[in-house]
């Protein structure tokens, strides 16, 4: 039963990830917003459509195939992803100081990395 709910929870996860993915691929002006960043130019929509949303494309799909073929080591990748994205924001908070907004983006990440390594461990075994 637990191993359902991981795969569950893990597949969720890839999901909305991948929707994230597309929708910066679709129109990145308003969700790239959201997320604190302004294309300027070609240039920066052509980074928002390949590293953001590259970013988030690679953790899903990942986490997806995890949870579909119920194998832990493929969640590795978006475990250190995500991972490596907090530490960048811990860092901010370190070395710019705190603003409230990013509340919101550390605690999912803080919760996605406890899926993901639920996932991991849970989905490793038999």
């Amino acid at each position: 039963m637990i191993r359902v709910a991981l795969r569950v929870l893990v597949g969720l996860a890839g999901v909305l990830a991948i929707l994230v993915a597309l929708r910066l691929w679709m129109d990145p002006v308003e969700p790239a917003a959201r997320l604190g960043l302004v294309a300027r130019g070609s240039l920066g929509l052509a980074t928002l459509r390949a590293d953001v949303a590259g970013f988030f494309g690679a953790a899903g799909l990942l986490s997806l195939l995890a949870a579909i073929r119920s194998r832990g080591g493929l969640l590795t990748a978006p475990l250190l992803l995500i991972g490596l994205a907090l530490t960048g924001r811990v860092i901010t908070v370190l070395m710019s100081g705190y603003a409230p907004e990013m509340l919101q983006p550390m605690v999912i990440e803080a919760v996605l990395l406890v899926i993901l390594a639920a996932g991991r461990r849970g989905l490793s075994r038999g």
